[in-house]
């Protein structure tokens, strides 16, 4: 997952807005005790002045026990003193010794045309430069454990593709206000979907469970959640704060605990890099997953072909190509990310005008750039590719 550094408690997207009550900051916990003061606190720890009157002694103590250590015993601590001076340094040990096999994350693996993304970042810790490619290569395996079918809501009494969107499109809202990381709002539509389409829900819950999938993922992801009582108060109070824990033990058992599928942010932020693409094109790419996520009909792609489709498009539309690098590395080729981004191509141009419009009117805001109202999202261009069929 994508490390990400905490936020202050004194910053401001971590209070509550004013709608919801007063802000309520999580009191910082208080620190650790010097050492010279625990005396008072820990059992068998002597006072200063005890110390001062047995120096001698204590010295004389340790001198006798070093003497009596046995040869044998002196022998081996020289010996570990020698061998920690004499390891060779991590770097060299991504070749095996003696061996002609790589290591798996070793460069040595990547096809000659390809470009290491991961070579230059071996000094800073974070990034995990030497286990990215394993990372990345687990996480598309992770993928297909938790899939989501297509048109899983079939055969539902009472939920509907249509009330899944406005669901979402309200949830984007909440998700907004409450200025919740966006690895949050995409692993509460995740955990909805897998959660709706093996249980039945009746139309007087279901606001409950996208609040609960909010819930569980806030704390999955977030480092200060907002209270039980703030999402009761935003739902207008259309359930009780008891209400919402039993949904919680019931949808975390539904789902066997299991919270860890990818979500599409993890993938574009990796092609993105293996891409050296600007800030404009990661982020009009980023508009585009996130319109994806209220479209029931894309609820059961691959979270990497999503990001991948939108990177595409993004691309597209700022005359760039798909490189080699970037094929690699997404595991994606033009001709099965196309059908994909047409599909995408129909939504942004309906942005705008339908019913659910939480997305469109975020991006269209001055702190995403406007990026909805983009003159290039209305350009021949994309009216082309939504009007070729075979879209997802």
């Amino acid at each position: 997952m994508a490390t990400r550094l905490g936020r202050p408690v004194s910053s401001v997207e971590n209070t509550r807005p004013p709608a919801f009550g007063k802000p309520q900051l999580q009191t910082a916990r208080p620190g650790l005790k010097p050492l010279g003061v625990a005396n008072k606190n820990v059992v068998g720890v002597r006072s200063v002045n005890s110390l001062k009157q047995s120096d001698k002694v204590g010295c004389k103590n340790v001198t006798a026990k070093t003497a009596a250590l046995p040869t044998s015993e002196a022998q081996k601590k020289k010996l570990s003193k020698t061998n920690s001076a004499t390891l060779p340094p991590l770097a060299k040990l991504s070749v095996k010794e003696g061996s002609n096999q790589c290591t798996s994350y070793s460069s040595l693996l990547l096809p000659n045309d390809i470009t290491d993304v991961d070579e230059h970042d071996g000094g800073n810790p974070q990034l995990c430069a030497q286990y990215a490619k394993d990372i990345f290569n687990y996480l598309s395996a992770l993928e297909l454990e938790y899939p989501i079918r297509s048109n899983f809501l079939a055969g539902k009494r009472e939920v509907t593709k249509d009330m899944r969107a406005v669901l979402v499109n309200w949830l984007v809202q909440v998700h907004t206000r409450f200025r919740l990381l966006q690895e949050t709002l995409y692993l509460t539509v995740a955990v909805l979907d897998r959660y709706l389409q093996e249980n039945e829900v009746s139309r007087s819950k279901l606001q409950l469970v996208g609040v609960t999938a909010m819930f569980i993922a806030c704390k999955y992801e977030e480092m200060y959640i907002p209270t039980i009582g703030d999402f009761v108060h935003i739902s207008d109070n259309a359930f009780s704060k008891s209400d919402l824990l039993k949904m919680e033990v019931v949808m975390l058992k539904a789902l066997k605990f299991s919270l860890g599928r990818p979500l599409p942010l993890h993938f574009l932020r990796r092609v993105s890099k293996a891409g050296l693409v600007d800030v404009s094109v990661h982020s009009m790419a980023k508009y585009f997953m996130e319109l994806s996520i209220l479209e029931y009909d894309m609820a059961h792609l691959q979270p990497s072909l999503i990001a991948a489709a939108a990177l595409w498009l993004s691309l597209q539309l700022s005359e760039e190509k798909w490189t080699r690098d970037l094929a690699y590395y997404s595991k994606y080729t033009e001709k099965q990310l196309s059908p994909v981004a047409r599909r995408m191509c129909r939504m942004i141009l309906s942005a705008g005008t339908t019913a659910h419009k939480a997305i469109y009117n975020k991006y269209k805001s001055q702190k995403y750039d406007c990026i909805s109202s983009h003159p290039r999202l209305q350009s021949s261009k994309v009216k082309e590719l939504a009007a070729q069929h075979g879209g997802a």
